[in-house]
C-alpha cells in the first residue's frame, strides 16, 4: 500500500522539478509592480505634478537611476529605500513597463 503511494508523490516532485515545467515569467508583472509607483508618479506614469513622469522614459535609464537610488548616488527621500526592495529582474519589468506607456500631452490628462 505504502509503494501504490510513494512512486505518485515522487513522480509528482521530479515533474515539478523538471526545466520542461518550470514557470514561464508573468507577462504582467512590471505592471502589476509598477501599481505601487502610481502613488507618487501617477497612473501608468503620468504624474500629475511634484514628481517625475515615468511613461515613455527610457528603459536603460530608469534602470540605471534605481540602481544610483540603491547606492546613494542619486539623492531621494524615499527612493533609496523603495529601490533597495526590489531585485533587479523587478526594477527591469517595471522600466520595461514604463517605457512601454504612452506619456500624457503636456499640461494635462488623455
Amino acid at each position: 500500500m505504502l509503494r501504490k503511494l510513494i512512486l505518485p508523490a515522487a513522480l509528482a516532485i521530479i515533474g515539478a522539478a523538471s526545466p520542461a515545467s518550470a514557470q514561464t515569467p508573468d507577462a504582467n508583472l512590471g505592471r502589476n509592480l509598477a501599481a505601487g509607483c502610481a502613488n507618487c508618479h501617477g497612473t501608468n506614469g503620468n504624474s500629475v505634478g511634484g514628481v517625475a513622469s515615468l511613461a515613455g522614459e527610457s528603459r536603460d535609464g530608469m534602470v540605471q537611476k534605481m540602481k544610483d537610488f540603491r547606492s546613494g548616488k542619486r539623492p531621494a527621500t524615499l527612493m533609496h529605500q523603495i529601490a533597495k526592495g526590489y531585485t533587479d529582474a523587478q526594477v527591469d519589468a517595471i522600466a520595461a513597463y514604463f517605457s512601454a506607456q504612452k506619456p500624457a500631452p503636456a499640461g494635462g490628462k488623455y
